[in-house]
């Protein structure tokens, strides 16, 4: 980590602003302090000023109005405003005093005694003794640069003009003072400087020890070692700082085990994934293949590593773009060779940023051959659909025309005609109701009308009905239980269940073969197993003949009639009863359909 330097840190930052806001503080205390002072003092002063020009006006407006002897033998007006003046206007403070009478001649001074008589020249004066005008104003020297105060007051008596006052005050002792209080405050603000920087610095010490040793946790914790904790010295919010930090410490650490166990999760479930994953860089080059992969690629990750993703699934004709295989969304590679079909579906998912910038690829490859096996078979089967129904109306085309020509006219071969268009019709006619049927079922459209039914004449009926219109060359028998077992159930939709299986039965029975329907009860359901003496299934065919579309013998199923659609619809109608269907087989020796179908669950308390 890069060292800080002295004054960049936060200790002397902290310093630093503790000192300017002490220097503004002062200056504006120091400010307001001596402003205040001057105006005090200068006020005091000029206070001062005032009550002794107010004195000597009283005993100068005595002197004047004083009725003197016409001899003269009495003191002179002069004599009277000289005694006053060496009185009344003795201060250390007054530069110069004079009095003047109303002809604005000097009858009294306290400088020089040689100006009385004299006439003033100061045209202030002769304004206040004319106009009763005060005159208050502050002077510099222009020599000396003394600052005094210029005092003139008139002298009048019942509104009859006597003379004035004129009197110049140093005012250098006023500022003298607030010269020498503003260099204490200045020493005082020097020391205040000295003891805030010390203080300071412990101060900031104690603020950045704390602050520091978390700088040095937050070092450790980037190398990946969460196990040291930091040093709690208060409740205060570095204290709270430092107990969070703490907890932060404490919580990451969680978090990167819990990552890492994540880590290790997503490794497991990439390695035990039955698809096989790869995934990219944003340049398209590989950087991480499981093991399912591998086995589809038939190539180890070492093998492909930093390779294109294009290059190794082999789309180099396709010409696609990286930012196109989101658009792409899935691909289907053909792998195979002349030996075996070998297909692989290849999902694609763009990973980008928070800023959306593509920065790498998904791709979840998994085995669909036998997917496209299943869809083949699922093509043919239309085609083969559409030849059942060429075929029948092609027949019917042909019978119906030949009527036309006038075969209708032979009572021999008209009769022939019409049947074979009515069985032609009614083929046709089983197989649109299939598919309709199976529509309905896939769209949820076809309801069910479910009552309680006893299920022991029920079953004995539905085989009634076989027995009447079977061939006599294959016998049906029951294994029914002579028990009431009732059940919730479509009867319509169970007949058809029924009719499909023992149809089926008996179209893939040996000629006498038997056919055996045996009913079980097992706890809260019925077990209905179908089993015929027939050629038997393939093992790796049993599971699908279920399926929509399945044949296991497509040439016999043809010749029968078949269309692969019964044992479906069986299968639908029995998982809307909430039951399960299955098929057990052997080559050879017959197949067995099972089926159950759940019972109405008897109510506690109720009568047997």
């Amino acid at each position: 980590m890069k060292k800080v330097n002295i004054f960049q840190s936060m200790q002397w930052k902290i310093i630093i602003i503790m000192i300017l806001l002490l220097l503004l503080a002062m200056q504006v205390i120091g400010s307001y302090f001596a402003q205040r002072l001057e105006t005090d003092l200068r006020a005091n002063f000029e206070e001062n000023i005032d009550e002794r020009l107010e004195v000597l006006s009283d005993n100068l407006v005595k002197a004047l109005v004083k009725e003197r002897p016409e001899d003269g033998t009495g003191p002179t007006l002069e004599a009277d405003v000289r005694e006053i003046v060496q009185l009344y206007g003795r201060s250390d403070a007054y530069s110069q005093l004079q009095v003047m009478d109303r002809q604005y001649r000097i009858i009294g001074t306290n400088t020089q005694e040689e100006d009385i008589g004299k006439l003033t020249g100061n045209s202030n004066v002769r304004t206040a003794i004319i106009y009763d005008n005060s005159t208050r104003e502050m002077q510099r020297d222009q020599q000396t640069g003394e600052r005094r105060l210029i005092r003139i007051v008139p002298l009048y008596d019942n509104n009859e003009p006597l003379g004035a006052i004129y009197l110049e005050a140093s005012m250098e002792e006023v500022f003298a003072q607030v010269e020498n209080i503003n260099g204490i405050f200045l020493n005082g603000t020097l020391i205040a400087i000295f003891v805030s920087t010390i203080v300071g610095i412990l101060v900031a010490r104690a603020i950045t020890k704390p602050i520091t040793e978390m700088r040095r946790q937050a070092t450790i914790m980037s190398r990946g070692d969460f196990s040291q904790k930091v040093n709690v010295y208060g409740t205060d919010e570095i204290g709270q700082l430092a107990i969070t930090f703490n907890d932060m410490n404490e919580k990451i650490r969680l978090a990167n085990h819990t990552t890492e166990e994540e880590r290790q999760k997503l490794s497991s479930v990439l390695s035990n994934m039955s698809d096989g994953v790869l995934a990219t860089n944003e340049n398209g080059q590989v950087t991480l293949m499981n093991e399912p992969a591998s086995l589809l690629l038939a190539k180890t990750f070492e093998e492909i590593k930093g390779e294109s993703i294009i290059d190794v699934l082999q789309l180099e004709d396709k010409a696609i773009d990286l930012m196109d295989f989101q658009e792409a969304g899935s691909l289907t590679i053909d792998f195979s060779d002349d030996d075996q079909l070998f297909l692989i579906k290849a999902n694609f998912s763009v990973v980008q940023d928070e800023s959306e910038n593509f920065t790498g690829l998904i791709t979840v490859i998994s085995d669909v051959t036998e997917q496209e096996k299943e869809e083949k078979e699922r093509r043919e089967f239309v085609s083969n659909v559409s030849h059942e129904l060429r075929t029948p109306l092609t027949t019917m085309r042909s019978y119906l025309e030949a009527l036309t020509d006038g075969a209708w006219e032979d009572k021999e071969i008209a009769p022939q005609f019409l049947e074979v268009t009515q069985n032609e019709t009614e083929r046709m006619i089983r197989l649109v109701n299939d598919l309709l049927q199976l529509s309905k079922m896939d769209h949820k459209e076809q309801t069910m009308h479910k009552e309680r039914v006893n299920v022991v004449p029920f079953f004995h009926h539905v085989l009634d009905r076989f027995e009447m219109n079977k061939e006599e060359s294959v016998t049906i028998n029951r294994y029914i239980p002579k028990d009431s077992l009732f059940l919730w159930m479509d009867k319509d939709k169970i007949i058809q269940v029924i009719d499909n299986i023992i149809s089926n039965a008996i179209k893939y029975s040996a000629v006498d073969g038997t056919i055996h329907f045996r009913v079980v009860k097992d706890k809260q359901r019925i077990r209905v197993s179908i089993a015929d003496k027939g050629p038997g299934i393939a093992r790796e065919k049993l599971d699908k003949i279920f399926d929509r579309f399945y044949r296991a013998d497509k040439g016999r199923s043809r010749e029968v009639g078949g269309t692969g659609l019964g044992l479906a619809i069986a299968k639908d109608i029995i998982v809307s009863h909430h039951g399960q269907i299955w098929a057990e087989s052997m080559e050879g020796k017959g197949t067995t359909i099972l089926f159950t179908l759940p019972l109405i669950t008897r109510k506690r308390g109720a009568k047997k």
